[in-house]
C-alpha cells in the first residue's frame, strides 16, 4: 500500500507516491503554476491554478504508476506556509491568494509597531510583527477586497493557509481545519495554547468564525469525498507546513536536531523539545509539530529567496534554460580572485531572518567588464549562502554553541558546488540525505503516524546520509569575503 504525499510549494505543486513500509518515494510527478505579480512586492496564486494543479500531478501520477486511489492507504499534505487563502463555504476562491513573500501589508505591520503591541504579538506567537506572517494579509483583504466584504456580510467567507483550502477541497467542504504548524505562523495563535488568540485577533479585525479549526499535526483530518480523481473515504492523516515537514522528514525529532531547506526560500530549523525558546537574535519561535497532547516547538530562521535567485537569472536575464545549468557556469570560475569582489545581495522581497527589513532591495555590485554569467553564477550562490551563514551565526548566539554540521535538503542541494561554498562559507558540515524530497517524505511520515502505521523510533531508523560536504581550504577568502557581506548588510539597513 501506498502514501499519498501531497507537497503544494510557491512554485509548483508535486504528487508523490512513497510506499508505506519503507518510506520509499516511488516516483513523482510536479505541475508548475503561474506567479502573479500585480504590482512591486506584491505575489499572487489563482487558487483554481492551485487546486488544478493538485489534481493534474495526482491524476499523471496515477497513471504512470498504474495504480488506483484503492492502492493509497493515507494522504499527507504539506504546504507553502503563510500564503493566505479567502473562499465561500462552496470551497470558491473570493480572491486571488497572498503569497508569503508579498509585502503589501509593510505600512500596516508599521502601524501596528507603534501601537506598541510587537512584544505581545512576539510573547503570544513567537514572530515578530511582519507582513510575512498571514494575519496581515487577511486584514488587507477584508479591507480592500470587495467580494470578501460582501462574503462576510452573508456569513459565507472562510479564510485559511494553503493547507485548509485544500483540505476542504479534498472532503468536499466537509472538514474546515488546520493544523498547529500552519496556525503558528498566522500572527494569530497563541503558541502555548495552540488556540487563536482573541487579543490578537482584534488587532487585527480578524473574526473568529472565518478561520479554520487548529487540530493536532499527526490526526484525522477527514475522508476524501466527491472527487473526479480520487475515490471517496481515503484518510487525510498528516498536515505539516513545509519547513516543519521538512525538519520531520530529515528525522530532527530530538532536542538540538536541525536542518535547512533550500526552496524558493531558505529556512533553517533547530528543534528545541517542548520548550519555547524566545530568540535574541531575530529568529522565529515556532511550533514544530504537536502529537498525543504534547507541543514540541523549534526556532527558525528565513531568507526569502534562495532558489528564486537562481530562477531569476534563468527567467529574466536568461543566463541559462535550466537552472541545474547554473552550477556548470559557476564552475567556469577559474580563480577566486575574480569573484572577491562580486556580491549578490537577493534581497528581491526585503531581508528576513536575523534582520527583518522589508525595505532592503536585491542588488549585485563589484562587476567589471570582465564580469560576465559564470562569475554572477558564482555569486549568487554565495549571496544566498551568505544570508543562510546569517542564520547560523544567530543560532549560534542563541544557543551559546557553534554548530558542527547541517543537514539539508530541497531542490537546490543537487548542486555539490553549493553545498560546497556552504559548507565553507559556514565553516561546518553539510550533510545531503539520500531523499531531498523530505518536505514531502515529512508529509507522508506526518500521515502514517496519524493513521497509527508507523511510530516515531522506527521512522527515525529509516533517514540515511547520502554526502556530506567539508570546508575548503579557501578559508581565508570565505572569512574576508563574508566580513564584506556583513559591513554592505550594516549599512543598508543603518545599523549602528
Amino acid at each position: 500500500m501506498y502514501i499519498l504525499s501531497i507537497d503544494q510549494g510557491t512554485t509548483g505543486t508535486t504528487s508523490l507516491l512513497i510506499e508505506m513500509e519503507s518510506m520509499k518515494v516511488i516516483d513523482k510527478v510536479n505541475r508548475e503554476f503561474p506567479q502573479i505579480y500585480p504590482k512591486p512586492g506584491w505575489v499572487e496564486h489563482n487558487l483554481n491554478d492551485i487546486w488544478d494543479s493538485v489534481k493534474s500531478a495526482t491524476k499523471e501520477l496515477f497513471k504512470k504508476n498504474n495504480i488506483s486511489s484503492n492502492d493509497i492507504s493515507t494522504i499527507g499534505i504539506t504546504n507553502q506556509r503563510e500564503t493566505t487563502c479567502a473562499f465561500d463555504r462552496a470551497g470558491n476562491p473570493l480572491a486571488n491568494a497572498i503569497v508569503w513573500q508579498d509585502r503589501r501589508t509593510a505600512n500596516f505591520c508599521e502601524e501596528l509597531k507603534k501601537q506598541d503591541l510587537t512584544d505581545l504579538f512576539h510573547k503570544r506567537t513567537g514572530l515578530p510583527i511582519d507582513s510575512y506572517f498571514s494575519g496581515t494579509k487577511i486584514n488587507w483583504l477584508l479591507n480592500n477586497n470587495l467580494k470578501v466584504q460582501e462574503h462576510a456580510k452573508n456569513d459565507d467567507l472562510l479564510f485559511g493557509t494553503i493547507d485548509t483550502f485544500l483540505l476542504y477541497k479534498l472532503t468536499g467542504g466537509e472538514s474546515y481545519n488546520t493544523d498547529v504548524t500552519n496556525a503558528s505562523r498566522t500572527l494569530l495563535m497563541d503558541i502555548a495554547k495552540c488556540e487563536w488568540d482573541e487579543e490578537l485577533l482584534k488587532h487585527l479585525s480578524v473574526d473568529k468564525n472565518q478561520l479554520p479549526t487548529i487540530s493536532e499535526s499527526f490526526s484525522s483530518f477527514g475522508k476524501t469525498k466527491s472527487l473526479s480523481f480520487l475515490e471517496d473515504g481515503i484518510p487525510i492523516t498528516g498536515i505539516l507546513g513545509d519547513q516543519q515537514a521538512a525538519l520531520f522528514g530529515q528525522a530532527c525529532f530530538n532536542k538540538g536536531e536541525s536542518k535547512c531547506t533550500y526552496g524558493t526560500g531558505a529556512f533553517m530549523l533547530l528543534n528545541t523539545g517542548t520548550e519555547k525558546h524566545y530568540s535574541k537574535n531575530g529568529l522565529l519561535t515556532t511550533v514544530a509539530y504537536k502529537f498525543e497532547g504534547k507541543t514540541y516547538y523549534a526556532l527558525e530562521g528565513s531568507t526569502y529567496i534562495a532558489g528564486a535567485c537562481i530562477q531569476w537569472l534563468r527567467d529574466n536575464l536568461k543566463f541559462f534554460k535550466d537552472s541545474a545549468e547554473v552550477e556548470k557556469e559557476a564552475r567556469k570560475v577559474k580563480s577566486l580572485s575574480d569573484v572577491e569582489n562580486v556580491f549578490f545581495f537577493p534581497f528581491f522581497t526585503g531581508i528576513g531572518s536575523p534582520y527583518w527589513n522589508s525595505e532592503v532591495q536585491a542588488s549585485i555590485t563589484g562587476l567589471t567588464r570582465g564580469t560576465g554569467i559564470p562569475e554572477i553564477s558564482r555569486a549568487a550562490m554565495e549571496g544566498v549562502s551568505f544570508s543562510i551563514n546569517d542564520l547560523i551565526t544567530a543560532f549560534n548566539k542563541d544557543s551559546g554553541s557553534e554548530l558542527q554540521s547541517l543537514k539539508v535538503d530541497g531542490g537546490a542541494v543537487v548542486n555539490d558546488l553549493w553545498m560546497e561554498i556552504q559548507a565553507s562559507c559556514s565553516n561546518l558540515n553539510i550533510i545531503r540525505p539520500q531523499v531531498i524530497e523530505t518536505t514531502a517524505l515529512g508529509a507522508a511520515m506526518a500521515a502514517s503516524v496519524g493513521l497509527g502505521a508507523k511510530d516515531l523510533d522506527s521512522l527515525k531508523d529509516l533517514w540515511s546520509e547520502e554526502k556530506t560536504f567539508t570546508p575548503s581550504s579557501d578559508t581565508q577568502y570565505f572569512k574576508t569575503k563574508y566580513s564584506n557581506w556583513s559591513a554592505s548588510i550594516a549599512q543598508m539597513i543603518k545599523l549602528p
